[in-house]
């Protein structure tokens, strides 16, 4: 039986979400996976934005707990990290114990992009440590993102793969969500 995996991203906040969506459906179906989407759930009828909310984040949960694994999307989203819902979803799943894969579609790394944000203005300490202006640490291992999300994917026998999509399509070039899904279907085959 085809292993299920959760596909997790940003892409939900798209506008043109749905499109995004079905493409990455249909090529982990192509990759041999049942997908399942954060993007299909229905809306449920609530009294308040507060409810719906709630509601979202149940039925995530028990999508995420349906799955046999996870395939995040950790493209920095709206800053230099990636979606924070997407890094509570790849948490989630990695608690649990399932295989996790991640990809992001820009090369710079965590570091270099929380370098960049301080437009030069980052130092090194007297250990050679990188510091910001605010003399708070920059993560600099050389992870696409924070060591625990990299570190998570990596721990439980995944892979990350590392894109590099062209400026204004970093969160709708698949080539590395394509790379990710082959070495996904080809570890959970």
């Amino acid at each position: 039986m085809p292993k299920s995996v959760y596909l997790a991203g940003p892409e939900v906040f798209l506008p043109n979400a749905r499109e995004i969506l079905d493409l990455k459906i249909a090529l982990t179906r192509e990759a041999g996976l049942v997908p399942v989407s954060p993007g299909d759930l229905e809306h449920p009828k609530t009294d308040s934005k507060f409810e719906l909310g709630l509601a979202i984040s149940r039925i995530d949960e028990h999508l995420m707990n349906s799955a046999d694994a996870i395939i995040a999307n950790l493209t920095p989203f709206r800053g230099i990290a990636a979606d924070t819902g997407t890094c509570f979803e790849l948490g989630y799943v990695c608690a649990q114990g399932k295989p996790a894969f991640a990809y992001t579609n820009v090369k710079a790394d965590h570091g270099e992009r929380t370098r960049s944000h301080f437009n030069g203005e980052w130092y090194a300490d007297a250990a050679g440590l990188p510091r910001g202006p605010d003399h708070i640490l920059i993560e600099d291992l050389g992870f696409i993102d924070n060591l625990m999300l990299h570190g998570g994917v990596v721990n439980r026998g995944g892979e990350v793969v590392v894109g590099d999509a062209p400026v204004g399509a970093e969160l709708t070039d698949m080539t590395a969500f394509r790379r990710i899904l082959a070495i996904a279907a080809a570890k959970l085959g």
